[in-house]
Protein backbone atom coordinates (compact mmCIF):
# COMPACT_ATOMS: atom_id res chain seq x y z
CA UNK A 1 0.00 0.00 0.00
CA UNK A 2 1.10 3.56 -0.69
CA UNK A 3 1.56 6.04 2.20
CA UNK A 4 -1.52 8.20 2.70
CA UNK A 5 -1.20 11.73 1.37
CA UNK A 6 -0.92 14.25 4.16
CA UNK A 7 -3.83 16.66 4.24
CA UNK A 8 -3.10 20.34 3.62
CA UNK A 9 -5.51 21.28 6.41
CA UNK A 10 -4.81 19.96 9.92
CA UNK A 11 -7.52 17.82 11.49
CA UNK A 12 -9.66 19.37 14.19
CA UNK A 13 -8.65 18.84 17.79
CA UNK A 14 -10.61 18.75 21.04
CA UNK A 15 -10.99 17.08 24.42
CA UNK A 16 -11.34 13.76 22.58
CA UNK A 17 -13.06 10.50 23.39
CA UNK A 18 -13.51 8.87 26.79
CA UNK A 19 -15.57 6.36 28.72
CA UNK A 20 -16.59 7.35 32.25
CA UNK A 21 -17.83 4.64 34.59
CA UNK A 22 -19.52 2.69 31.80
CA UNK A 23 -21.51 -0.49 32.36
CA UNK A 24 -22.02 -2.44 29.13
CA UNK A 25 -24.27 -5.44 28.64
CA UNK A 26 -26.09 -7.54 26.06
CA UNK A 27 -29.55 -8.22 27.51
CA UNK A 28 -28.86 -9.84 30.90
CA UNK A 29 -25.17 -10.54 30.30
CA UNK A 30 -22.95 -7.86 31.79
CA UNK A 31 -19.68 -7.57 29.84
CA UNK A 32 -18.06 -4.38 31.17
CA UNK A 33 -18.72 -2.86 34.57
CA UNK A 34 -17.64 0.55 35.88
CA UNK A 35 -14.87 1.10 33.32
CA UNK A 36 -13.01 4.39 32.86
CA UNK A 37 -10.90 4.98 29.77
CA UNK A 38 -9.59 8.11 28.06
CA UNK A 39 -8.38 7.74 24.46
CA UNK A 40 -4.90 9.32 24.20
CA UNK A 41 -5.04 12.04 21.56
CA UNK A 42 -2.71 11.65 18.59
CA UNK A 43 -1.59 8.13 19.51
CA UNK A 44 -2.22 4.58 18.31
CA UNK A 45 -3.92 2.67 21.11
CA UNK A 46 -4.42 -1.09 20.80
CA UNK A 47 -6.86 -2.98 23.00
CA UNK A 48 -5.87 -6.60 23.66
CA UNK A 49 -7.17 -9.44 25.78
CA UNK A 50 -8.54 -12.96 25.60
CA UNK A 51 -11.75 -13.74 23.73
CA UNK A 52 -14.93 -12.42 25.40
CA UNK A 53 -12.99 -10.08 27.69
CA UNK A 54 -14.99 -7.03 26.50
CA UNK A 55 -12.53 -5.35 24.14
CA UNK A 56 -14.85 -5.22 21.10
CA UNK A 57 -17.75 -4.29 23.38
CA UNK A 58 -15.78 -1.32 24.67
CA UNK A 59 -14.96 -0.26 21.11
CA UNK A 60 -18.66 -0.50 20.14
CA UNK A 61 -19.56 1.77 23.04
CA UNK A 62 -16.88 4.30 22.07
CA UNK A 63 -18.33 4.26 18.53
CA UNK A 64 -21.89 4.89 19.78
CA UNK A 65 -22.99 1.47 18.54
CA UNK A 66 -23.84 0.31 22.06
CA UNK A 67 -25.52 2.43 24.74
CA UNK A 68 -24.09 2.05 28.25
CA UNK A 69 -26.45 0.81 30.97
CA UNK A 70 -24.74 3.32 33.25
CA UNK A 71 -21.99 5.88 32.92
CA UNK A 72 -21.32 7.75 29.69
CA UNK A 73 -19.11 7.96 26.61
CA UNK A 74 -18.15 11.55 25.82
CA UNK A 75 -16.77 13.07 22.62
CA UNK A 76 -15.19 16.50 22.89
CA UNK A 77 -16.76 16.88 26.33
CA UNK A 78 -20.32 16.01 25.23
CA UNK A 79 -22.29 12.82 25.87
CA UNK A 80 -21.91 11.04 22.54
CA UNK A 81 -25.46 9.63 22.53
CA UNK A 82 -26.94 13.12 22.71
CA UNK A 83 -24.96 14.44 19.74
CA UNK A 84 -26.34 14.60 16.17
CA UNK A 85 -25.26 11.63 14.08
CA UNK A 86 -23.66 13.80 11.40
CA UNK A 87 -21.60 15.68 13.98
CA UNK A 88 -20.31 12.42 15.45
CA UNK A 89 -19.53 11.01 11.99
CA UNK A 90 -17.42 14.05 11.15
CA UNK A 91 -15.22 13.40 14.18
CA UNK A 92 -15.31 9.63 14.53
CA UNK A 93 -14.82 6.84 11.97
CA UNK A 94 -15.54 3.19 12.76
CA UNK A 95 -14.67 -0.08 11.06
CA UNK A 96 -16.73 -2.79 12.79
CA UNK A 97 -15.64 -6.39 13.05
CA UNK A 98 -17.90 -7.86 10.34
CA UNK A 99 -19.31 -5.00 8.22
CA UNK A 100 -22.12 -5.76 5.75
CA UNK A 101 -22.83 -3.85 2.54
CA UNK A 102 -25.86 -4.00 0.20
CA UNK A 103 -25.59 -6.68 -2.47
CA UNK A 104 -23.99 -5.51 -5.71
CA UNK A 105 -22.40 -2.39 -4.22
CA UNK A 106 -19.13 -1.46 -5.93
CA UNK A 107 -15.92 -0.66 -4.11
CA UNK A 108 -16.01 2.97 -5.30
CA UNK A 109 -19.61 3.38 -4.15
CA UNK A 110 -18.73 2.00 -0.73
CA UNK A 111 -15.78 4.35 -0.35
CA UNK A 112 -17.90 7.32 -1.48
CA UNK A 113 -20.22 6.62 1.46
CA UNK A 114 -17.37 7.71 3.69
CA UNK A 115 -17.95 11.25 2.46
CA UNK A 116 -21.65 11.27 3.43
CA UNK A 117 -21.13 13.10 6.74
CA UNK A 118 -19.64 16.01 4.78
CA UNK A 119 -22.63 16.38 2.44
CA UNK A 120 -25.47 18.83 3.07
CA UNK A 121 -28.12 20.43 0.90
CA UNK A 122 -25.83 23.44 0.44
CA UNK A 123 -22.62 21.40 0.03
CA UNK A 124 -22.92 18.68 -2.56
CA UNK A 125 -20.27 16.36 -4.00
CA UNK A 126 -17.09 18.27 -4.81
CA UNK A 127 -13.59 17.79 -6.19
CA UNK A 128 -12.36 17.58 -2.59
CA UNK A 129 -14.65 14.61 -1.97
CA UNK A 130 -13.50 12.87 -5.14
CA UNK A 131 -9.86 13.45 -4.25
CA UNK A 132 -10.45 11.97 -0.80
CA UNK A 133 -12.01 8.85 -2.36
CA UNK A 134 -9.21 8.44 -4.91
CA UNK A 135 -6.52 8.92 -2.26
CA UNK A 136 -8.19 6.37 0.01
CA UNK A 137 -8.45 3.79 -2.79
CA UNK A 138 -4.83 4.36 -3.75
CA UNK A 139 -3.60 4.18 -0.14
CA UNK A 140 -5.31 0.83 0.41
CA UNK A 141 -4.20 -0.58 -2.96
CA UNK A 142 -7.82 -0.81 -4.15
CA UNK A 143 -7.81 1.69 -7.02
CA UNK A 144 -7.76 -1.01 -9.70
CA UNK A 145 -10.76 -2.70 -8.03
CA UNK A 146 -12.85 0.47 -7.75
CA UNK A 147 -15.53 -0.67 -10.23
CA UNK A 148 -15.81 -4.23 -8.95
CA UNK A 149 -18.69 -5.38 -6.76
CA UNK A 150 -17.75 -6.15 -3.16
CA UNK A 151 -19.37 -9.59 -3.58
CA UNK A 152 -16.71 -10.49 -6.18
CA UNK A 153 -13.74 -9.76 -3.93
CA UNK A 154 -11.73 -11.97 -1.65
CA UNK A 155 -12.12 -11.50 2.10
CA UNK A 156 -8.89 -9.53 2.26
CA UNK A 157 -9.87 -7.24 -0.60
CA UNK A 158 -13.26 -6.57 1.00
CA UNK A 159 -11.53 -5.64 4.25
CA UNK A 160 -9.29 -3.17 2.45
CA UNK A 161 -12.33 -1.65 0.74
CA UNK A 162 -13.95 -1.01 4.13
CA UNK A 163 -10.74 0.50 5.45
CA UNK A 164 -10.66 2.76 2.39
CA UNK A 165 -14.14 4.01 3.28
CA UNK A 166 -12.98 4.84 6.82
CA UNK A 167 -9.92 6.63 5.41
CA UNK A 168 -12.08 8.65 2.98
CA UNK A 169 -14.32 9.76 5.84
CA UNK A 170 -11.43 11.96 6.98
CA UNK A 171 -12.19 11.86 10.71
CA UNK A 172 -9.56 12.80 13.33
CA UNK A 173 -10.43 9.66 15.34
CA UNK A 174 -10.52 6.14 13.88
CA UNK A 175 -11.86 3.07 15.69
CA UNK A 176 -10.87 -0.21 14.05
CA UNK A 177 -12.17 -3.55 15.32
CA UNK A 178 -9.74 -6.26 14.18
CA UNK A 179 -8.82 -4.50 10.91
CA UNK A 180 -6.50 -7.32 9.82
CA UNK A 181 -9.24 -9.97 9.80
CA UNK A 182 -9.20 -12.21 6.69
CA UNK A 183 -5.86 -10.81 5.54
CA UNK A 184 -2.73 -12.81 4.83
CA UNK A 185 0.39 -11.81 6.73
CA UNK A 186 1.75 -9.45 4.07
CA UNK A 187 -1.53 -7.54 3.85
CA UNK A 188 -1.83 -7.47 7.65
CA UNK A 189 1.45 -5.58 7.78
CA UNK A 190 0.31 -3.33 4.91
CA UNK A 191 -2.82 -2.39 6.84
CA UNK A 192 -0.92 -1.73 10.05
CA UNK A 193 1.64 0.35 8.16
CA UNK A 194 -1.28 2.31 6.71
CA UNK A 195 -2.57 2.95 10.22
CA UNK A 196 0.85 4.35 11.15
CA UNK A 197 0.75 6.59 8.05
CA UNK A 198 -2.64 7.94 9.13
CA UNK A 199 -1.38 8.55 12.64
CA UNK A 200 2.06 10.00 11.98
CA UNK A 201 1.33 11.69 8.66
CA UNK A 202 -2.08 13.15 9.43
CA UNK A 203 -2.17 13.15 13.21
CA UNK A 204 -5.21 10.88 13.43
CA UNK A 205 -5.98 9.28 16.77
CA UNK A 206 -6.43 5.53 16.33
CA UNK A 207 -7.93 2.89 18.60
CA UNK A 208 -7.69 -0.72 17.39
CA UNK A 209 -8.65 -4.13 18.68
CA UNK A 210 -6.05 -6.73 17.66
CA UNK A 211 -5.62 -10.41 18.41
CA UNK A 212 -1.97 -10.73 17.49
CA UNK A 213 -0.06 -9.76 20.61
CA UNK A 214 3.25 -9.18 18.84
CA UNK A 215 1.68 -6.95 16.18
CA UNK A 216 -0.04 -5.03 18.98
CA UNK A 217 3.30 -4.52 20.75
CA UNK A 218 5.03 -3.41 17.55
CA UNK A 219 2.43 -0.93 16.30
CA UNK A 220 0.88 0.49 19.48
CA UNK A 221 2.03 3.63 21.24
CA UNK A 222 -0.13 2.45 24.12
CA UNK A 223 -1.65 -0.90 25.00
CA UNK A 224 -4.89 -1.36 26.92
CA UNK A 225 -5.03 -4.87 28.36
CA UNK A 226 -8.48 -6.18 29.33
CA UNK A 227 -9.59 -9.16 31.39
CA UNK A 228 -13.16 -10.02 32.36
CA UNK A 229 -14.50 -6.60 31.40
CA UNK A 230 -11.87 -4.57 33.21
CA UNK A 231 -8.65 -2.82 32.25
CA UNK A 232 -5.84 -4.61 34.09
CA UNK A 233 -2.87 -2.83 32.50
CA UNK A 234 -2.37 0.24 30.34
CA UNK A 235 0.72 1.92 28.96
CA UNK A 236 3.56 1.65 26.43
CA UNK A 237 4.14 -2.01 25.46
CA UNK A 238 7.72 -2.11 26.76
CA UNK A 239 6.58 -1.00 30.20
CA UNK A 240 3.68 -3.40 30.76
CA UNK A 241 4.18 -6.59 28.77
CA UNK A 242 5.90 -9.33 30.74
CA UNK A 243 5.51 -13.07 31.21
CA UNK A 244 3.33 -12.79 34.31
CA UNK A 245 0.86 -10.43 32.61
CA UNK A 246 0.55 -12.67 29.55
CA UNK A 247 0.00 -15.72 31.76
CA UNK A 248 -2.61 -13.91 33.85
CA UNK A 249 -4.57 -12.42 30.93
CA UNK A 250 -4.24 -15.11 28.27
CA UNK A 251 -3.54 -18.18 30.40
CA UNK A 252 -0.43 -18.81 28.33
CA UNK A 253 3.11 -19.46 29.50
CA UNK A 254 5.63 -17.63 27.39
CA UNK A 255 8.98 -16.00 27.13
CA UNK A 256 9.19 -12.26 26.46
CA UNK A 257 12.23 -10.98 24.63
CA UNK A 258 13.04 -8.02 22.40
CA UNK A 259 11.82 -7.89 18.80
CA UNK A 260 15.03 -7.76 16.71
CA UNK A 261 13.39 -5.41 14.21
CA UNK A 262 11.41 -2.96 16.32
CA UNK A 263 12.88 -3.41 19.79
CA UNK A 264 9.36 -3.85 21.18
CA UNK A 265 8.36 -6.85 23.34
CA UNK A 266 8.27 -10.15 21.46
CA UNK A 267 6.07 -12.80 23.08
CA UNK A 268 7.13 -16.39 22.38
CA UNK A 269 4.51 -18.96 23.46
CA UNK A 270 5.81 -22.07 25.18
CA UNK A 271 2.91 -24.49 24.59
CA UNK A 272 2.44 -27.78 26.40
CA UNK A 273 4.73 -29.74 24.03
CA UNK A 274 7.69 -27.65 25.14
CA UNK A 275 6.71 -27.24 28.80
CA UNK A 276 8.86 -30.16 29.97
CA UNK A 277 11.96 -28.74 28.30
CA UNK A 278 11.32 -25.38 29.93
CA UNK A 279 10.92 -27.02 33.35
CA UNK A 280 14.15 -28.95 32.87
CA UNK A 281 15.95 -25.76 31.90
CA UNK A 282 14.61 -24.01 35.00
CA UNK A 283 15.67 -26.92 37.21
CA UNK A 284 19.23 -26.82 35.86
CA UNK A 285 19.48 -23.18 36.86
Amino acid sequence: MKPVKVSDTPLATGPGLRAEGVHLAYEDRVVVEGLDFAVPSGEITVIIGANACGKSTLLRALARLLTPRAGAVTLDGKAIHTMPTRQVAQRLGILPQSPVAPEGLSVADLVRQGRSPHQTWWRQWSATDQDAVTDALRATDMLEHADRALDELSGGQRQRAWIAMAVAQGTPILLLDEPTTFLDLAHQIDVLDLVVDLNRGEGRTVVMVLHDLNQACRYADRLVVMKAGRIVAEGPPARIIDEDLVDDVFGMRCRVTSDPVSGTPLVIPIGRHYADAVREEAAER
